[in-house]
Order: C-alpha cells, then sequence, then structure tokens
C-alpha cells in the first residue's frame, strides 16, 4: 500500500465519528445526563480530528520536492499535535455544564435505551480503533497511532460513563452524574498533554528508538574484519520516515570503487533492518586525523 492510500483509514475515523455523534446525542437528548453529554462532545473532537489528520495524511504523502527535499512527513505531527489541543478544549465544554448540574442535581430519563445507544456508540469506536491500531503498525504512522489512541480513550470514558450512569439510575444519586463528567474531562485533558507532547518531540527530531539504533550498529560491526569502522552515527524520525547518517572509515589504499561498493552494501544491508530508511553514508580514510574531528554531536562550529 502506497503512502497515499492510507487516507482510506482516515475517511473510516470520519465515518465512525459522525455515527457516534449521532448516537451519543441521542442518548444525551433522551437521558438528559450530562455524563453522556460529555461524551457526545468528545466525538466533536474526534470528528476535526479526523478530518485533520485526512488532511495531513494527504499532504504528508506528496513526494519530496525542490523547497522540500526530505517530503512531508512531518506534516502528520501537526494532526496529532491539533488533536491533542481539540482534545484540552472538550475538556473545557465538559467541565462548565457539569459543575452546573453539580450544584443543580437534576434526574435522569429513559436510562437503559439512553445507555445502549451510547453503549453502541462505543462499540463502532472500538472496532475502527483496532483497524487503526493494526494499520498503524504496518505502516508506522503516528497520525493513525494518535487517532487509535484517541478512540480507545472515547470507548474507556463512554464505559465510564455508561456504569456511572448505571448507577444513578440505581441509586438515585444524582451528584454522580456530574462527577462522572468532571472526571471525564481530566482524563481528556490527561489524553490531550499526551498527544500534544509527543507531537512537539518529533517535531524536534528525535533520534530512532535504541532497538533501531543498535540494529544498525549491528549490521556495521559485521564489517570490522575487514579493517573497517564507523563513527559519527545520526539517526532521527519524521513521521513514518526514519533516517540513518554514518562515516564509514576504511584503509586509505583502497580505491575509491571499492570504498564505494563497501557503502552501497552496508545501505542496503542497514535498510532490512529498518525497512524504507532514508540512509545516509560518508566514506574517510582511517589513518587520517581529520577523519576523527568530526565525532561530535554538534559540528557546526568546526
Amino acid at each position: 500500500m502506497q503512502r497515499a492510500d492510507l487516507t482510506q483509514f482516515a475517511w473510516l475515523s470520519v465515518a465512525a465519528a459522525l455515527l457516534t455523534i449521532a448516537l451519543k446525542a441521542v442518548a444525551y437528548v433522551i437521558t438528559g445526563s450530562v455524563g453522556l453529554l460529555s461524551d457526545a462532545l468528545e466525538s466533536i473532537v474526534n470528528l476535526v480530528a479526523a478530518l485533520m489528520a485526512l488532511a495531513m495524511l494527504t499532504l504528508a504523502a506528496r513526494p519530496p520536492s525542490e523547497l522540500h527535499p526530505f517530503g512531508y512527513s512531518k506534516a502528520e505531527y501537526f494532526s496529532s499535535g491539533v488533536e491533542g489541543a481539540l482534545i484540552l478544549l472538550a475538556s473545557v465544554s465538559i467541565v462548565w455544564p457539569a459543575i452546573l448540574r453539580l450544584l443543580e442535581p437534576q434526574p435522569l430519563e429513559h436510562v437503559g435505551f439512553g445507555l445502549a445507544v451510547s453503549a453502541l456508540a462505543s462499540v463502532v469506536n472500538a472496532g475502527v480503533a483496532r483497524v487503526l491500531f493494526i494499520a498503524n503498525h504496518k505502516y508506522g504512522s503516528i497520525t493513525l497511532e494518535a487517532d487509535a489512541r484517541h478512540l480507545m480513550t472515547d470507548v474507556w470514558t463512554s464505559i465510564g460513563v455508561i456504569a456511572g450512569v448505571g448507577v444513578v439510575a440505581f441509586t438515585g444519586w444524582m451528584r454522580l452524574d456530574p462527577i462522572i463528567a468532571l472526571a471525564v474531562a481530566a482524563n481528556i485533558i490527561w489524553t490531550g498533554t499526551k498527544l500534544m507532547r509527543r507531537s512537539v518531540l518529533g517535531l524536534l527530531d528525535g533520534a530512532l528508538p535504541v532497538e533501531d539504533q543498535e540494529a544498525v550498529k549491528q549490521v556495521l560491526h559485521r564489517y570490522s574484519d575487514q579493517g573497517v569502522q564507523f563513527h559519527a552515527l545520526r539517526t532521527r524520525q519524521a513521521g513514518a520516515r526514519k533516517f540513518v547518517s554514518i562515516h564509514i572509515l576504511v584503509p586509505g589504499q583502497w580505491s575509491v570503487q571499492h570504498g564505494h561498493d563497501l557503502l552501497e552494501e552496508i545501505e542496503e544491508q542497514i535498510r532490512i533492518v529498518i525497512p524504507g530508511g532514508n540512509i545516509f553514508t560518508h566514506l574517510e580514510p582511517v589513518e587520517d586525523p581529520a577523519s576523527w574531528h568530526d565525532v561530535a554531536l554538534d559540528r557546526t562550529g568546526e
């Protein structure tokens, strides 16, 4: 599947958000529960986030250009960042009516039917989240992962709301309903904060996971018996794209062709352990002292 084809998963998320908004709105109208209202408002955030994901996946799939030679894959971080911000905004719209209802409790109506409708919406979200998790595992899209995690947060939120509203109906303790809504808001704030943090870290060009770096090193160590060394290993990740740069030091008497052939072989081996990776290698003579002057992380001042 091409990266552009990932938009089909975003369309699935959009459709699920529209359906769950309708179902949860019906559940709120039937019961009058602010807990269910908070659940419905979170689904509106799901819709906006899904539309943002659709736009960013479309942009991220564009091929590299003269202005953006490393591609547009970082656009996915904007999607998850905006989603986190929207989640935080949704929490405000939940807290205010919950406080009002806490001060002036009101009885719930037609609880059984309303909860059944809300439960159906949760089943839809859980199914779509599973599809998105599978797609993320296969294609490595942070946008799909963020959307899936948000949907699962929605599912667990709904389960809590349904259980709480059921207790309200059974015990008659009406203040429990707004208390549940406030708990939902707190959970939403936690989820939104984590998404925004991850997006910011992604935009800061974080290194690849340690296991990926170790896999690259294992490939390089295979050539040590040929007198080959390496240093200045640098890695970064932008959305689904992974970048690796490395300086390869070889005996100075090697021909240019010999060194070039070695780099081609090493790059191919690294692509096996880092599928789809963008590999940059630099050839240096191992005997030259100047070859060892560029091992620092920041070499701009040299």
